[in-house]
Protein backbone atom coordinates (compact mmCIF):
# COMPACT_ATOMS: atom_id res chain seq x y z
CA UNK A 1 0.00 0.00 0.00
CA UNK A 2 2.90 2.45 0.91
CA UNK A 3 4.35 1.95 -2.81
CA UNK A 4 1.26 2.43 -3.97
CA UNK A 5 1.06 5.63 -2.20
CA UNK A 6 4.29 6.67 -3.25
CA UNK A 7 3.82 6.20 -7.09
CA UNK A 8 0.62 8.18 -6.80
CA UNK A 9 2.56 11.10 -5.02
CA UNK A 10 5.25 10.85 -7.88
CA UNK A 11 2.54 10.94 -10.40
CA UNK A 12 1.02 13.77 -8.91
CA UNK A 13 4.14 15.66 -8.11
CA UNK A 14 4.85 15.56 -12.15
CA UNK A 15 4.46 18.08 -14.39
CA UNK A 16 4.32 18.48 -18.04
CA UNK A 17 7.44 21.30 -17.69
CA UNK A 18 9.43 18.06 -16.58
CA UNK A 19 8.66 15.36 -19.50
CA UNK A 20 9.90 18.63 -21.58
CA UNK A 21 13.19 18.64 -19.43
CA UNK A 22 13.25 14.70 -19.87
CA UNK A 23 13.42 15.17 -23.93
CA UNK A 24 15.83 18.03 -23.55
CA UNK A 25 18.02 15.56 -21.26
CA UNK A 26 17.49 12.87 -24.31
CA UNK A 27 18.98 15.48 -26.76
CA UNK A 28 22.00 16.31 -25.00
CA UNK A 29 22.63 12.27 -24.53
CA UNK A 30 21.82 11.44 -28.21
CA UNK A 31 23.98 14.38 -29.27
CA UNK A 32 26.79 13.06 -26.98
CA UNK A 33 26.21 9.32 -28.06
CA UNK A 34 25.48 9.35 -31.58
CA UNK A 35 26.88 12.81 -32.96
CA UNK A 36 29.85 12.82 -30.71
CA UNK A 37 29.50 16.56 -29.53
CA UNK A 38 31.62 16.52 -26.29
CA UNK A 39 30.61 13.53 -24.88
CA UNK A 40 32.20 14.43 -21.28
CA UNK A 41 29.86 17.54 -21.12
CA UNK A 42 27.16 16.09 -22.87
CA UNK A 43 26.46 13.11 -21.94
CA UNK A 44 26.40 14.06 -17.88
CA UNK A 45 24.49 17.25 -18.26
CA UNK A 46 21.69 15.34 -20.68
CA UNK A 47 21.80 12.49 -17.62
CA UNK A 48 21.40 14.85 -14.88
CA UNK A 49 18.81 17.20 -16.59
CA UNK A 50 16.70 14.00 -16.22
CA UNK A 51 17.85 12.67 -12.71
CA UNK A 52 16.83 16.31 -11.63
CA UNK A 53 13.73 16.71 -13.03
CA UNK A 54 12.22 12.90 -11.83
CA UNK A 55 9.21 13.50 -9.64
CA UNK A 56 9.95 14.19 -6.12
CA UNK A 57 13.74 13.54 -6.93
CA UNK A 58 16.10 13.00 -4.29
CA UNK A 59 19.44 14.31 -5.79
CA UNK A 60 18.48 17.86 -5.21
CA UNK A 61 17.44 19.76 -2.04
CA UNK A 62 19.05 20.72 1.12
CA UNK A 63 20.07 17.42 1.37
CA UNK A 64 20.26 16.12 -2.20
CA UNK A 65 23.57 15.35 -4.13
CA UNK A 66 23.54 17.04 -6.49
CA UNK A 67 23.02 20.16 -4.52
CA UNK A 68 25.91 19.62 -2.31
CA UNK A 69 28.28 18.78 -4.97
CA UNK A 70 26.61 22.44 -6.40
CA UNK A 71 27.54 24.53 -3.31
CA UNK A 72 30.82 22.59 -2.67
CA UNK A 73 32.12 22.59 -6.66
CA UNK A 74 30.66 25.31 -8.26
CA UNK A 75 28.73 27.89 -5.80
CA UNK A 76 32.71 28.53 -4.68
CA UNK A 77 34.08 28.28 -8.20
CA UNK A 78 36.24 25.61 -7.04
CA UNK A 79 35.60 22.91 -10.06
CA UNK A 80 36.08 25.86 -12.99
CA UNK A 81 39.50 26.53 -11.32
CA UNK A 82 40.31 23.08 -10.68
CA UNK A 83 39.50 21.96 -14.29
CA UNK A 84 41.61 25.47 -15.93
CA UNK A 85 44.64 23.50 -14.17
CA UNK A 86 43.83 20.41 -16.69
CA UNK A 87 42.94 22.87 -19.71
CA UNK A 88 46.17 24.91 -19.24
CA UNK A 89 48.26 21.24 -19.25
CA UNK A 90 46.86 20.48 -22.17
CA UNK A 91 47.81 23.58 -23.83
CA UNK A 92 51.01 23.70 -26.18
CA UNK A 93 51.38 27.48 -26.33
CA UNK A 94 54.69 26.59 -28.73
CA UNK A 95 52.79 27.55 -32.35
CA UNK A 96 51.80 31.31 -30.65
CA UNK A 97 55.09 31.93 -29.59
CA UNK A 98 56.25 31.45 -32.91
CA UNK A 99 53.95 33.79 -34.27
CA UNK A 100 53.28 36.13 -31.25
CA UNK A 101 51.33 38.46 -33.90
CA UNK A 102 48.33 35.56 -33.83
CA UNK A 103 47.48 37.15 -30.42
CA UNK A 104 45.74 39.68 -31.57
CA UNK A 105 43.29 37.47 -33.12
CA UNK A 106 42.18 36.02 -29.36
CA UNK A 107 41.70 39.92 -28.61
CA UNK A 108 39.28 40.43 -31.82
CA UNK A 109 38.02 37.42 -31.37
CA UNK A 110 36.20 38.20 -28.00
CA UNK A 111 33.78 41.20 -29.98
CA UNK A 112 30.53 38.67 -29.32
CA UNK A 113 31.24 39.43 -25.64
CA UNK A 114 30.89 43.65 -26.07
CA UNK A 115 28.29 43.46 -28.43
CA UNK A 116 26.21 41.17 -26.92
CA UNK A 117 26.30 42.80 -23.45
CA UNK A 118 24.95 45.94 -24.86
CA UNK A 119 21.78 43.58 -26.82
CA UNK A 120 21.05 41.75 -23.10
CA UNK A 121 20.87 45.43 -21.67
CA UNK A 122 18.51 45.85 -24.46
CA UNK A 123 16.17 43.64 -23.43
CA UNK A 124 16.12 44.47 -20.01
CA UNK A 125 18.46 42.69 -18.30
CA UNK A 126 20.08 43.92 -15.10
CA UNK A 127 23.57 44.90 -16.33
CA UNK A 128 25.19 41.93 -13.89
CA UNK A 129 22.97 39.56 -15.98
CA UNK A 130 23.63 41.03 -18.94
CA UNK A 131 27.59 40.61 -18.47
CA UNK A 132 27.03 37.15 -17.48
CA UNK A 133 25.29 36.26 -20.04
CA UNK A 134 27.56 38.21 -22.51
CA UNK A 135 30.52 36.15 -21.44
CA UNK A 136 28.59 33.23 -23.08
CA UNK A 137 30.63 34.35 -26.26
CA UNK A 138 34.24 33.45 -24.34
CA UNK A 139 33.45 30.17 -25.55
CA UNK A 140 34.45 28.84 -21.95
CA UNK A 141 32.37 27.17 -19.54
CA UNK A 142 34.69 27.51 -16.63
CA UNK A 143 35.05 31.15 -17.57
CA UNK A 144 30.99 31.46 -17.69
CA UNK A 145 30.59 30.03 -14.35
CA UNK A 146 32.76 32.17 -12.57
CA UNK A 147 31.43 35.73 -14.08
CA UNK A 148 28.03 34.40 -13.08
CA UNK A 149 28.75 33.59 -9.32
CA UNK A 150 30.87 36.56 -9.26
CA UNK A 151 28.59 39.15 -10.23
CA UNK A 152 25.77 37.04 -8.56
CA UNK A 153 23.66 36.66 -11.85
CA UNK A 154 20.01 35.60 -11.27
CA UNK A 155 20.05 32.99 -14.63
CA UNK A 156 23.04 30.81 -13.44
CA UNK A 157 21.67 27.77 -14.60
CA UNK A 158 20.71 28.92 -17.76
CA UNK A 159 24.25 30.66 -18.72
CA UNK A 160 25.92 27.29 -17.42
CA UNK A 161 24.32 25.42 -19.91
CA UNK A 162 24.36 27.59 -22.98
CA UNK A 163 28.08 28.12 -22.35
CA UNK A 164 28.70 24.23 -22.68
CA UNK A 165 26.18 23.47 -24.97
CA UNK A 166 27.42 26.02 -27.62
CA UNK A 167 30.95 24.79 -27.03
CA UNK A 168 29.92 21.40 -27.93
CA UNK A 169 28.50 22.65 -30.90
CA UNK A 170 30.92 25.30 -32.17
CA UNK A 171 31.44 22.27 -35.36
CA UNK A 172 27.88 23.16 -36.36
CA UNK A 173 28.18 27.16 -35.38
CA UNK A 174 30.78 28.21 -36.79
CA UNK A 175 31.32 26.42 -40.45
CA UNK A 176 28.18 28.44 -42.09
CA UNK A 177 29.34 31.93 -40.65
CA UNK A 178 32.68 31.63 -41.94
CA UNK A 179 31.25 31.02 -45.44
CA UNK A 180 29.32 33.11 -45.05
CA UNK A 181 31.88 36.17 -44.31
CA UNK A 182 34.71 34.74 -46.64
CA UNK A 183 34.63 33.88 -50.34
CA UNK A 184 36.33 30.77 -52.14
CA UNK A 185 39.35 32.67 -53.00
CA UNK A 186 40.38 33.60 -49.74
CA UNK A 187 39.22 30.37 -48.25
CA UNK A 188 41.84 28.60 -50.72
CA UNK A 189 44.74 31.13 -49.34
CA UNK A 190 47.62 29.06 -48.09
CA UNK A 191 49.83 30.07 -45.44
CA UNK A 192 52.66 28.11 -44.82
CA UNK A 193 53.84 27.02 -41.21
CA UNK A 194 57.67 27.88 -40.68
CA UNK A 195 58.44 25.92 -37.80
CA UNK A 196 60.63 28.38 -35.09
CA UNK A 197 62.30 26.78 -32.31
CA UNK A 198 60.84 28.38 -28.66
CA UNK A 199 63.42 27.67 -26.06
CA UNK A 200 62.62 26.15 -22.98
CA UNK A 201 63.40 29.31 -20.86
CA UNK A 202 60.63 31.43 -23.07
CA UNK A 203 57.90 28.91 -22.30
CA UNK A 204 58.46 28.43 -18.77
CA UNK A 205 58.79 32.32 -18.49
CA UNK A 206 55.48 32.85 -20.57
CA UNK A 207 53.15 31.61 -18.10
CA UNK A 208 54.54 33.42 -15.13
CA UNK A 209 54.71 37.22 -17.85
CA UNK A 210 51.03 36.06 -18.59
CA UNK A 211 49.93 35.69 -15.26
CA UNK A 212 51.49 39.08 -13.66
CA UNK A 213 50.45 40.99 -17.18
CA UNK A 214 46.76 39.99 -16.48
CA UNK A 215 46.96 40.91 -12.60
CA UNK A 216 47.60 44.44 -13.04
CA UNK A 217 45.67 45.07 -16.30
CA UNK A 218 41.97 43.16 -15.05
CA UNK A 219 42.76 42.09 -11.35
CA UNK A 220 39.83 39.78 -11.44
CA UNK A 221 41.37 37.48 -14.05
CA UNK A 222 44.02 36.51 -11.57
CA UNK A 223 42.59 33.21 -10.24
CA UNK A 224 41.33 32.45 -13.54
CA UNK A 225 44.40 32.89 -15.41
CA UNK A 226 46.77 31.88 -12.77
CA UNK A 227 45.42 28.54 -13.04
CA UNK A 228 45.24 27.95 -16.36
CA UNK A 229 48.87 29.19 -16.28
CA UNK A 230 50.27 27.48 -13.83
CA UNK A 231 49.27 23.94 -15.31
CA UNK A 232 50.84 25.16 -18.26
CA UNK A 233 53.89 25.79 -16.36
CA UNK A 234 53.69 22.02 -15.33
CA UNK A 235 54.20 21.42 -18.69
CA UNK A 236 56.64 23.36 -19.62
CA UNK A 237 59.00 22.75 -16.47
CA UNK A 238 59.76 19.43 -17.24
CA UNK A 239 60.57 18.36 -14.11
CA UNK A 240 56.31 17.56 -12.99
CA UNK A 241 55.71 15.09 -16.33
CA UNK A 242 53.60 12.40 -14.30
CA UNK A 243 51.74 15.35 -12.76
CA UNK A 244 51.25 17.40 -16.50
CA UNK A 245 50.06 14.03 -18.06
CA UNK A 246 47.63 13.56 -14.67
CA UNK A 247 46.29 16.61 -14.89
CA UNK A 248 45.25 16.41 -18.93
CA UNK A 249 43.74 13.23 -18.32
CA UNK A 250 42.71 11.92 -15.35
CA UNK A 251 41.73 15.49 -13.63
CA UNK A 252 40.44 17.36 -16.40
CA UNK A 253 38.60 14.24 -17.38
CA UNK A 254 37.36 13.88 -13.62
CA UNK A 255 36.21 17.39 -12.62
CA UNK A 256 34.29 17.75 -16.47
CA UNK A 257 32.60 14.61 -15.27
CA UNK A 258 31.86 16.10 -11.83
CA UNK A 259 30.97 19.68 -13.25
CA UNK A 260 28.64 18.38 -16.15
CA UNK A 261 26.61 16.53 -13.98
CA UNK A 262 26.38 19.41 -11.06
CA UNK A 263 25.59 21.66 -13.61
CA UNK A 264 22.33 20.01 -14.12
CA UNK A 265 21.65 20.97 -10.61
CA UNK A 266 20.28 24.09 -12.21
CA UNK A 267 18.12 22.54 -14.79
CA UNK A 268 15.42 21.66 -12.66
CA UNK A 269 11.90 22.46 -14.47
CA UNK A 270 10.52 25.10 -12.56
CA UNK A 271 13.74 27.35 -12.57
CA UNK A 272 14.84 26.57 -16.69
CA UNK A 273 11.73 26.31 -18.48
CA UNK A 274 10.66 30.40 -18.40
CA UNK A 275 10.90 33.12 -21.38
CA UNK A 276 14.09 34.82 -19.74
CA UNK A 277 16.01 31.24 -20.09
CA UNK A 278 14.88 30.96 -24.47
CA UNK A 279 16.22 34.30 -24.91
CA UNK A 280 19.54 33.92 -22.98
CA UNK A 281 19.69 30.72 -25.10
CA UNK A 282 19.10 33.13 -28.05
CA UNK A 283 21.27 36.15 -27.07
CA UNK A 284 24.47 33.30 -26.33
CA UNK A 285 24.08 32.24 -29.92
CA UNK A 286 24.45 35.71 -30.83
CA UNK A 287 27.61 36.34 -28.61
CA UNK A 288 28.99 33.25 -30.56
CA UNK A 289 28.43 34.04 -33.49
CA UNK A 290 29.59 37.65 -33.72
CA UNK A 291 32.95 36.53 -31.71
CA UNK A 292 33.19 34.35 -35.19
CA UNK A 293 32.50 37.60 -37.00
CA UNK A 294 34.98 39.51 -35.21
CA UNK A 295 38.24 37.22 -35.71
CA UNK A 296 36.90 36.96 -39.71
CA UNK A 297 36.70 40.20 -40.15
CA UNK A 298 39.29 41.25 -38.53
CA UNK A 299 41.65 39.07 -40.31
CA UNK A 300 39.86 40.33 -43.71
CA UNK A 301 40.87 43.95 -42.49
CA UNK A 302 44.40 43.03 -42.47
CA UNK A 303 45.00 41.60 -45.49
CA UNK A 304 43.65 45.35 -46.24
CA UNK A 305 47.29 46.34 -45.48
CA UNK A 306 49.62 43.07 -45.78
CA UNK A 307 51.27 41.15 -48.96
CA UNK A 308 51.57 38.07 -47.42
CA UNK A 309 47.93 37.79 -47.05
CA UNK A 310 46.20 35.61 -43.71
CA UNK A 311 43.50 33.22 -44.83
CA UNK A 312 40.52 35.05 -43.23
CA UNK A 313 39.55 31.82 -41.47
CA UNK A 314 41.85 31.65 -39.05
CA UNK A 315 40.60 34.53 -37.39
CA UNK A 316 37.22 32.38 -35.98
CA UNK A 317 39.49 30.10 -33.74
CA UNK A 318 40.10 33.12 -31.66
CA UNK A 319 37.33 32.11 -29.64
CA UNK A 320 38.35 30.02 -26.33
CA UNK A 321 36.49 26.49 -27.45
CA UNK A 322 39.96 24.69 -27.42
CA UNK A 323 41.20 22.64 -29.40
CA UNK A 324 37.14 22.27 -31.24
CA UNK A 325 37.71 25.82 -32.97
CA UNK A 326 41.06 25.02 -34.47
CA UNK A 327 39.64 22.18 -35.56
CA UNK A 328 37.01 23.32 -37.46
CA UNK A 329 39.23 25.94 -38.97
CA UNK A 330 41.70 23.11 -40.37
CA UNK A 331 38.99 20.96 -41.89
CA UNK A 332 37.45 23.74 -43.74
CA UNK A 333 40.69 24.37 -44.94
CA UNK A 334 41.40 21.20 -46.19
CA UNK A 335 37.80 20.55 -48.03
CA UNK A 336 38.75 23.44 -49.64
CA UNK A 337 42.22 22.41 -51.01
CA UNK A 338 43.69 19.13 -49.37
CA UNK A 339 46.90 20.49 -49.30
CA UNK A 340 45.99 23.62 -47.48
CA UNK A 341 47.09 22.74 -43.59
CA UNK A 342 45.74 25.54 -41.50
CA UNK A 343 45.99 23.51 -38.45
CA UNK A 344 49.37 25.45 -36.80
CA UNK A 345 48.11 28.93 -37.13
CA UNK A 346 44.58 27.97 -36.42
CA UNK A 347 46.06 26.54 -32.99
CA UNK A 348 48.28 29.19 -32.06
CA UNK A 349 44.94 31.66 -32.11
CA UNK A 350 42.71 29.02 -30.41
CA UNK A 351 45.30 29.64 -27.53
CA UNK A 352 45.26 32.96 -27.99
CA UNK A 353 41.45 33.33 -27.19
CA UNK A 354 41.98 31.07 -24.44
CA UNK A 355 43.87 33.44 -22.78
CA UNK A 356 41.77 36.57 -24.31
CA UNK A 357 38.54 35.00 -23.18
CA UNK A 358 39.87 35.23 -19.35
CA UNK A 359 41.28 38.28 -19.20
CA UNK A 360 37.84 39.84 -20.83
CA UNK A 361 36.24 37.39 -17.93
CA UNK A 362 37.97 39.48 -15.70
CA UNK A 363 37.39 42.80 -17.49
CA UNK A 364 34.08 42.11 -16.96
CA UNK A 365 34.34 41.35 -13.33
CA UNK A 366 35.99 44.98 -12.71
CA UNK A 367 33.80 46.78 -15.06
CA UNK A 368 30.59 45.55 -13.32
CA UNK A 369 30.83 44.03 -10.11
Amino acid sequence: MDILNMLAESFDAMSWKQIVMWIVGGVLIYLAIKKDMEPTLLLPMGFGAILVNLPLSGAVGEEGVLTVLFNAGIANELFPLILFIGIGAMIDFGPLLSNPKLMIFGAAAQFGIFFTLSMASLFGFELKDAASIAIIGAADGPTSIVVANQLGSNYMGAIMVAAYSYMALVPIIQPPVIRLLTTKQERLIRMPYEQKDVSKTTRILFPIIITMIAGIVAPASVALVGFLMFGNLIRECGVLNSLSETAQKVLANLVTLFLGITIACQMQADKFLKWDTLLIMCLGLVAFIFDTVGGVLFAKFLNLFTKKKLNPMIGAAGISAFPMSARVVHKMGLAEDNQNFLLMHSIGVNVSGQIASVIAGGLIMSLVG
